[in-house]
């Protein structure tokens, strides 16, 4: 639409151009009926029937080295204005078609300019410009009705389009996605790509990859949550198989013989090994997705963890383990979070470091965020530090146990723990020096 009205005003004022450019044609076709006779006069009805066909009240005729020739009604009225054809310049034409169709006000133009049929005659007519007007205003709306139509084939046409390039497309993808939310694991719910090559192509080709992915990793989940339930059924009984084992072992130690009595330490290892890689496996297991917030001291809670760890060197020669925690916090430091699941985090970390060979755990504040937001923590030991194997798939269950014989899960559990809580836990550094873990949890009020 505001192409046409940039096309209707140059289109008005070529109308009006070429209305103007025919009544000089037509009047000068009505002088050479003067020119066919002798004195070069014709008779009255003759002269008021050519400007009639002129539709003006009288016309000049002008050419080089010649006399003028006139067509005149008797009584002529008085001119308005005056248009010279021979000096319109393009704006001054449209300024002048847009005067024309506000004005409503008949005017009486004297018009002139070179004849169609002759460039070296001049030629004036003395017309009304009513019936310009009139012819202006129905070719407007001949415009107008023209403008309406090509603007609805136009939207149509582009309406069309959009369905067909768009719409549909993104309809077939979002109906895809309700599909997929309501059954993931239907692979009549997957979005089929197809060969275009824009953003809607390439859309349906990343939709079709993440549903396949996740598809895959929903029936992963399912198979793991089965077997998960089936090692836990295992576990239970393997419990209370090493239950009885451990009373056995127990009336053991009353044997006098002494090969028993060698392989009775080694034996009661064992069995705690396996009763604790089986309770490790159970406290993995569990759900794990509410927390219970709480207000509480952490420096009380860190106080506990020495308690819970269990130390397997003691000092020779003294019932001291020869481990230590310092906690170097503020003792009024108050935190809102799950108090036994983050007391799990701090102490599976406090038993990896005494267990790999450290004697002092260190729990210091750090900090890291400079707004406010966060509690930073670092957890260091002077142990060994890790192996590199261990490094690579530390937070790993099942593959980042840092001594033989070890599960890795401490460190997952304590992972999970913490993102759960909007936290993280991460490995600063590690080495002969010692391990270094930094913390993040999230203050709350």
């Amino acid at each position: 639409m505001l192409a046409e009205v940039l096309v209707f005003a140059p289109s008005i004022a070529r109308f009006r151009l070429n209305w103007m450019e025919d009544r000089i044609s037509a009047a000068h076709l009505a002088t050479m009926a003067l020119e066919a006779t002798p004195n070069r006069a014709i008779a009255k009805p003759l002269e008021e029937e050519l400007l009639r066909h002129v539709q003006g009240y009288g016309v000049i005729l002008q050419k080089p080295g010649s006399k003028v020739l006139m067509l005149s009604a008797d009584m002529p009225p008085s001119v308005d204005a005056t248009v010279n054809l021979a000096n319109a310049t393009f704006f001054g034409l449209i300024g002048d078609a847009l005067s024309t169709l506000i004005r409503s006000k008949n005017r009486v133009l004297r018009v002139m300019g070179p004849s169609p049929r002759d460039a070296n005659i001049i030629v004036t007519v003395v017309l009304d410009e009513r019936p310009l007007r009139d012819k202006m205003i129905a070719y407007g709306w001949r415009i107008l009705g023209l403008s309406v139509i090509i603007s609805l084939f136009t939207a149509a046409l582009v309406f069309l389009s959009l369905q067909w390039l768009m719409v549909a497309p993104m309809r077939r993808i979002t109906t895809s996605m309700v599909a997929f939310r309501e059954d993931p694991l239907d692979p009549e719910s997957r979005v089929v790509p197809s060969a275009r090559r824009d953003e809607i192509g390439v859309a349906e080709r990343e939709l079709s990859t993440l549903q396949t992915r996740l598809r895959s990793a929903l029936r992963q989940r399912e198979s793991l949550a089965a077997l998960g339930e089936a090692v836990a059924k295992i576990n239970h009984d393997l419990r209370n198989m090493l239950a009885t084992a451990r009373l056995v072992s127990e009336r053991m130690a009353y044997s006098d013989d002494p090969d028993v009595k060698r392989a009775l330490p080694t034996l009661e290892r064992a069995i705690d090994r396996a009763v604790a890689l089986c309770t490790q496996t159970l406290n993995f297991a569990e759900e794990r997705n509410e927390l219970k917030f709480s207000r509480f001291n952490l420096v009380e809670m860190l106080a506990e963890v020495p308690v819970a760890v269990p130390v397997a060197v003691p000092v020779a020669g003294t019932k001291d383990s020869g481990t230590k925690m310092v906690t170097e916090i503020p003792v009024d430091l108050n935190v809102t979070a799950d108090r036994d699941q983050l007391f799990r985090v701090f102490a599976n970390l406090t038993k990896n470091a005494f267990e790999a060979g450290a004697t002092t755990v260190t729990t210091r504040l750090i900090d890291e965020d400079d707004d406010g937001g966060v509690i930073g923590l670092a957890l260091s030991d002077d142990g060994p530090g890790m192996p590199e194997k261990s490094v690579e798939h530390l937070f790993k269950a099942f593959a980042g146990s840092t001594r033989a014989g070890g599960t890795g899960l401490g460190l997952a559990i304590a992972r999970e723990v913490m993102e759960a809580h909007g936290g993280s836990i991460d490995l600063s550094e590690t080495g002969a020096g010692g391990t270094v873990f930094h913390l993040r949890l999230p203050k709350k009020d």
